[in-house]
């Protein structure tokens, strides 16, 4: 798959369960960061949208674990964004470091609503324009 973003981490202590590998619900956090981080990049603020009336959410997760994490692995989450009718569609995969061994496989269909009606927001699409194909 082709990546349009990818953002380096490190797993901490905490985010490990009693086997030692990170709980599965950790994965999604990082999964979140990643596209928070490249939503950032494409010039959008949550806190600004808000104000607008404007709310990206996620309206869909589907998570494959292929290998799991353990504490001290530093990992690289990758993400592509397609458009699915009223659906911004990110594929996103994590990466152990270095090997760069699949650790998990995720998609994430988030949507625009806007004044509490699903809707389509020009300013989000304006602002992924140049990634979206």
């Amino acid at each position: 798959m082709e990546y349009i973003f990818e953002l380096a981490m490190k797993v901490r202590d905490y985010e490990c369960d009693l086997q030692g590998i990170v709980n599965n619900a950790n994965y999604q956090h990082y999964m979140e960061h990643t596209r928070h981080e490249f939503i950032k990049t494409a010039g959008l603020n949550f806190s600004d949208l808000h104000d607008k009336g404007i709310d990206t959410v996620v309206a869909k997760i589907e998570i494959a674990y292929k290998r799991p994490l353990k504490s001290g692995d530093e990992f690289v989450c990758k993400l592509n964004l397609k458009k699915e009718g009223l659906r911004y569609v990110f594929y996103q995969d994590i990466y152990r470091l270095p090997d760069m061994v699949l650790c998990n496989k995720g998609r994430v269909d988030t949507v625009c609503v806007i004044n509490g009606r699903l809707g389509v927001s020009e300013e989000v699409d304006n602002a992924f324009a140049a990634v979206l194909k």
